[in-house]
């Protein structure tokens, strides 16, 4: 699969949220977050507790980043 030029520029280019996609980007944090928070509470401080903590900082990116990468914003 090849990626387009357009594709790259958009993958690379700052997208400042509109006004529709603040709410979905709290609600994400705010989610995601609960979970951190529950995990902390739920396993022992470990090298695994850590990479799922992690691993919930890049579900936010990736979940803002297709909000911010994709016109129309969220779609619920």
């Amino acid at each position: 699969m090849s990626i387009s030029a357009d594709d790259i520029r958009n993958r690379f280019t700052y997208h400042p949220p509109t006004p529709d996609q603040i709410p979905a980007y709290e609600e994400i944090r705010q989610t995601a977050r609960a979970f951190a928070e529950f995990i902390v509470e739920q396993t022992p401080g470990s090298r695994e507790q850590s990479l799922a903590l992690t691993h919930i900082e890049e579900a936010v990116f990736w979940a803002n980043a297709a909000i911010a990468r994709n016109e129309g914003g969220p779609h619920v």
